[in-house]
């Protein structure tokens, strides 16, 4: 979780929390946890001033913990939640209750992040970074300037207390959003998704055991001669059951990609951290789908000028009668065939794709004078070089499609 993100997650004191395979049972903690009423707002809804564990002032951030054992995950061992705040304040967190329930929901009040920290008797330290699918139960608490000892009651009622140590359980499943198996997002986002793709995937609990940074991006030593990692902090990806080849990994988001051997149709996607595997989820497999590097928040092609080298820009345009090289994803199978996860080859001959590459520029047809997988680049990317026709000088529409299968719309500059 990134500092500064708002988390919101929900705590019970009316039942015990559901079990799962994978779910770590808590037992009670060593710091006590406490809600102080601070009276409705508007709506009815109680409010209370939240405060957890043992908080210690390091002369940059607060940290303050709530620890104890677990059983069911692992080997079982010791627990502890981390909230790390800047400065020496207030505690970050505020309790919403409806009147009358024992449900309520955390919300930030400042910065904050969250590390659960799961050590094993027996296992591995497993760290995670994100507020997914753990629940609270006060035991034995102790509760003044209320007649009903209830989180709502106490939430209506300002300087009411609840105060106690906590049990409860924390699920460390990776699970993936709905709708969070995306193209790359400089490459369009999109939901269709072609063989050797590159994706993003969102989620939580996606990667756990990194370090201060909370995310890992590959680097020459997680290769394997000149294959990429199928592994990454811990994190791999299957798609129909093969591996994919994984070049970012975060708690939130997972960057990979899909090898070339998928069929077209409908495929199973999971991610698994510390050898915990999420729960399936389908993606649409498209024969070819292009999307068109665009750096972010912008329209316009990401393309070199060869004539010069320059980056196309409004201040920087091609003429006609040069040649742009643009990048692509999507462009389905090649020939000759390549392994996903590979490094292209850096001399001919360069594998090209099955399905025809058509490019227009300003509605008018340009030649591609060479359309294949970038040189020197994991097997993926494909590169184009691109003719600019007799075109009116402007913002021109970069229009690209293979097979048949457009490609967003985006922008080039030419001049005369």
């Amino acid at each position: 979780m990134r500092l500064g993100a708002i988390p919101v997650f929900l705590l019970f004191m009316a039942a015990a929390p559901q079990a799962s395979a994978t779910v770590a049972t808590l037992g009670l903690s060593t710091q006590t946890f406490s809600l102080t009423g601070i009276g409705a707002n508007a709506s009815g809804q109680g409010q209370s001033k939240m405060t957890w564990g043992t908080c210690v002032f390091d002369g940059t951030n607060t940290n303050c913990t709530l620890s104890g054992t677990f059983t069911g995950f692992g080997g079982g061992g010791n627990y502890s939640f981390v909230i790390t705040y800047p400065g020496n304040g207030a505690f970050p967190l505020n309790a919403i209750t409806n009147p009358g329930s024992d449900l309520f929901t955390a919300q930030a009040t400042n910065n904050f992040s969250l590390t659960i920290t799961l050590v094993e008797n027996n296992g591995p330290t497993v760290s995670f970074y994100s507020f997914a699918n753990f629940n609270f139960l006060f035991s034995g608490p102790t509760c003044t300037g209320v007649a009903t000892c209830s989180v709502g009651q106490v939430g209506l009622t300002p300087n009411a207390t609840i105060t106690g140590p906590i049990t409860g359980s924390f699920d460390p499943t990776p699970v993936i959003s709905p709708s969070g198996v995306i193209t790359a997002g400089n490459y369009g986002a999109f939901q269709a998704i072609a063989p050797a793709t590159w994706i993003e995937i969102y989620g939580v609990n996606l990667a756990t055991n990194l370090d201060s940074t909370r995310q890992q991006t590959w680097a020459g030593a997680d290769f394997n001669g000149n294959q990429a990692p199928s592994k990454l902090g811990g994190t791999s990806v299957t798609v129909g059951g093969k591996p994919a080849f994984v070049d970012f990994v975060s708690p939130g988001q997972v960057n990979a990609q899909v090898p070339y051997d998928t069929i077209a149709g409908t495929a199973k996607l999971v991610v698994q951290s510390n050898n915990v595997p999420s729960p399936a989820v389908n993606f649409l497999v498209a024969a070819t789908g292009p999307g068109v590097f665009t750096p972010p928040q912008s329209s316009h092609v990401l393309a070199l000028n060869l004539a010069d080298g320059t980056t196309n820009a409004p201040q920087t345009p091609a003429h006609p009668g040069q040649y742009v090289t643009a990048y692509l994803t999507g462009q389905g199978l090649v020939d000759p065939p390549v392994t996903a996860g590979g490094v292209g080859p850096s001399s001919p001959p360069f594998p090209t794709p099955v399905a025809p590459v058509q490019v227009k520029i300003g509605g008018t047809l340009a030649v591609v004078q060479f359309a294949g997988l970038a040189p020197g680049f994991v097997n993926g990317l494909l590169q184009m070089n691109v003719l600019i026709p007799d075109v009116a000088p402007g913002e021109l529409s970069f229009d690209v499609s293979v097979g048949g299968v457009a490609a967003a719309t985006t922008i080039i500059s030419v001049a005369k």
